[in-house]
């Protein structure tokens, strides 16, 4: 029992630096937030996004990524 919830503490600990991680070197990398379907509403003084293509592309990397892990 205990096993197991140090195993799933691990895993958010890892889960948060990628993500971390991410935050950080988000702006650089090349698309994020730009891909066609992602929303970019700008206005005067207010810039509204919502990257719906961006998060169902990463949505489906990570659950690549947890099926790969969990085999």
């Amino acid at each position: 029992m205990l096993g197991a919830l140090g195993k799933l503490l691990i895993l958010i600990g890892v889960f948060i630096i990628l993500m971390g991680v991410f935050l950080v070197l988000g702006e650089k990398i090349p698309g994020i937030g730009k891909l066609p379907g992602d929303i970019i509403v700008r206005k005067k003084n207010f810039t509204f996004t919502f990257p719906i293509t961006t998060s169902i592309l990463i949505s489906i990397l990570l659950s690549l990524l947890f099926w790969i892990f969990r085999r």
